[in-house]
């Protein structure tokens, strides 16, 4: 007999981390009690009104009213390729931006689909171009221009209006990925005139991973209502998966019923605190962070202050330093996590995550000054006390500005 067959297991006792990732993001204690609730079945009357409840709120994290909004039971990823396979088919062709891995990720899913797809590309650190996709685009038929509003793996963020500019003039719908941007970056669905838009529970929203929430609008209904061939995915396929989140709950699979809770209480919490105040809140830690690390002597993968994506800021390893070493050192120490680089950036950068729960003061002063901590043992010229000193004064400046501005 091997030794897995003798050997017994014992209780379920995961450490307590601070998740200062780019996601899974540290979760509030209220959406954990949300999670341990009992569970009811998924035709439960109940539970089709906390369906009702749950889409609701998901239409003003969106800010839209599409009628199909609903949580995919999926990760982020289940939201690209739900996206991606619902508009395309044989015959169409698509743009798909390109400037990390994750935006990589929708390009290698849309070269799965029957369609043509052409890639626009941007170094790693910096936002497509829009006017490439215009060229690009120039002479051609486009269905589909797709993007990552946040590109996780790089920390960068799009301006998502000159893209539906230049979509609109090619005639294409616009895709958009805000897994790392939904309820930390602005974004306003209706108002930019987005097509679908997909995100991910567990970063910014601060829920547990495994739900991607989707919306999708009027236009596209009437696309995929025309398609010549049923979508290639039968589970993604959001004309029968909608056929449950709709009017009449037609079974289509049986959902993670305490992650809807769980998500239905996370984005309450988020609508709770408002979303400008949200927005600001993030906007405020990552000055901060982005102070504090300066001061430390690191530098930062985005130049562009315009195109640091809020809620992960890639901070680049200085020389002499071990990457692996360095995080193993804050978790075994500080019970702090953060992540290495994924893609051509392994091994390069830091990627500090502040999102939802995770960006708070505390947690970015708490960081920092770890960071020194063992950046000092590893034997990093850093001026002590440098990063969170720099970081305060970054805080205390913003908390006059907002004064001035009540004043």
């Amino acid at each position: 007999m091997s030794d897995g067959a003798e050997r017994k297991i014992g209780e379920l006792a995961p450490p307590v981390r601070l998740m200062m990732t780019p996601g899974p993001s540290s979760i509030d204690p209220r959406v954990y009690r949300a999670l341990a609730a009992p569970v009811v079945g998924h035709i439960d009357p109940w539970f089709k009104t906390c369906m009702d409840e749950t889409q609701i709120l998901m239409r003003q994290v969106f800010q839209t009213e599409n009628r199909v909004t609903m949580p995919l039971s999926a990760s982020g990823s289940g939201g690209i390729e739900a996206s991606v396979l619902n508009a395309l088919e044989e015959g169409d062709e698509a743009i798909i931006c390109v400037n990390g891995w994750f935006s990589e990720r929708m390009y290698e899913i849309a070269l799965r689909s029957p369609a043509k797809v052409t890639k626009v590309e941007a170094p790693y650190g910096t936002a497509v171009d829009p006017e490439d996709v215009r060229k690009a685009g120039a002479g051609k038929k486009i269905k589909v221009v797709g993007l990552a509003h946040g590109e996780t793996s790089s920390g960068v963020v799009t301006q998502l209006d000159p893209f539906r500019k230049v979509a609109d003039e090619l005639g294409a719908l616009l895709i958009v990925d805000t897994v790392a941007s939904l309820a930390a970056e602005p974004l306003n669905v209706d108002k930019q005139k987005l097509d679908i838009v997909f995100s991910g529970s567990q970063k910014a929203l601060s829920a547990p991973p495994g739900m991607s929430p989707i919306t999708v609008s009027p236009r596209v209904e009437e696309v995929l209502k025309n398609r010549k061939k049923k979508v290639q995915s039968w589970y993604f396929d959001l004309t029968t998966a909608m056929n449950y989140w709709g009017k009449d709950r037609l079974y289509h699979h049986t959902p993670p019923i305490s992650l809807i809770y769980a998500l239905r209480e996370a984005m309450r919490l988020t609508m709770e605190e408002g979303l400008e105040n949200r927005w600001a809140r993030h906007r405020v830690n990552q000055q901060a962070l982005i102070a504090g690390v300066q001061a430390m002597g690191l530098d930062l993968l985005v130049k562009n202050p315009k195109e640091r994506l809020v809620t992960v800021t890639p901070v680049m390893i200085p020389a002499g330093i071990d990457d692996v070493k360095f995080r193993n050192q804050l978790l075994d120490e500080f019970n702090i996590e953060i992540a290495g680089g994924i893609g051509p950036l392994k091994g390069q950068i830091w990627r500090l995550g502040l999102m939802g729960y995770c960006a708070q003061k505390a947690n970015v002063l708490l960081l920092l000054s770890a960071m020194e901590k063992v950046m000092t043992d590893q034997r990093a010229r850093t001026a002590p006390g440098a990063g969170v000193a720099a970081a305060i004064r970054n805080y205390q400046g913003a908390e006059a500005a907002v004064a001035v501005t009540k004043a």
